[in-house]
């Protein structure tokens, strides 16, 4: 994160925020299962083992979903090279009009399926040699880095070097609100923001230009 300029840090809170937007949306959709936040989903998972009921299996499918989306994101970032963001965000767009096009056709908890997918290819936008360099759609580790960033200033270290890693959790925070307060007011259609804010940030990435290394 630190190593990103102004413009990408602000991409990046604006990813989070879309991120924590349609984990709202799917979570209200599941009752309690998240699109986006693996762990959740683990934990659900185990529960569900131990009472020996359905959600284990579909905290299962929810996980392994997830992985598929990181997969089919970092073969879309490869191929597409240094136009690998642009294309990652343009793949994450359709999975979500995907999921909004299931909703008008009644498919029920469905739906969730290219929701994980567009979440887990998010997840790779951020991609160097290999590596998630910042995480878009969990958040533990970020807050690790901002008590760290924190203790840091206090100590006498780099005094704001906290606040990206503050913007970055507020930005999932946010649209996490922003998601719930929509998908109360007009159900799988909140899912109309997500993807038209996905398709402008797609484009901002192309206006931007091809990738740029961390510091470049």
């Amino acid at each position: 994160m630190m190593h990103y300029d102004h413009r990408i840090r602000a991409l990046a809170v604006c990813f989070s925020c879309v991120a924590g937007y349609v984990d709202a949306v799917g979570f209200l959709l599941t009752g309690g299962f998240f699109v986006s936040f693996m762990s959740g989903n683990s934990t659900r998972l185990g529960i569900g083992v131990a009472e020996n009921t359905s959600d284990a299996g579909f905290a299962a499918v929810l996980i392994v979903t997830f992985v598929v989306g990181v997969m089919l994101g970092t073969v879309v970032g490869r191929l597409a090279g240094r136009h690998r963001r642009p294309a990652v965000l343009g793949l994450v767009t359709l999975l979500l009009a995907a999921a909004l096009l299931l909703s008008w056709t009644g498919e029920g908890v469905f739906i969730v399926i290219p929701m994980v997918l567009a979440m887990g290819a998010e997840n790779t936008v951020f991609a160097e040699d290999g590596e998630v360099r910042i995480g878009l759609t969990y958040m533990t580790g970020t807050l690790v880095k901002l008590g760290k960033r924190l203790t840091a200033a206090l100590l006498g270290g780099d005094r704001y070097g906290w606040v990206p890693f503050l913007l970055l959790w507020t930005g999932l925070l946010a649209g996490a609100v922003g998601g719930a307060l929509a998908y109360g007011a007009l159900g799988m259609n909140a899912l109309v923001g997500a993807v038209g804010i996905m398709a402008t940030l797609t484009t901002i990435t192309i206006v931007l230009g091809p990738d740029l290394k961390p510091g470049a």
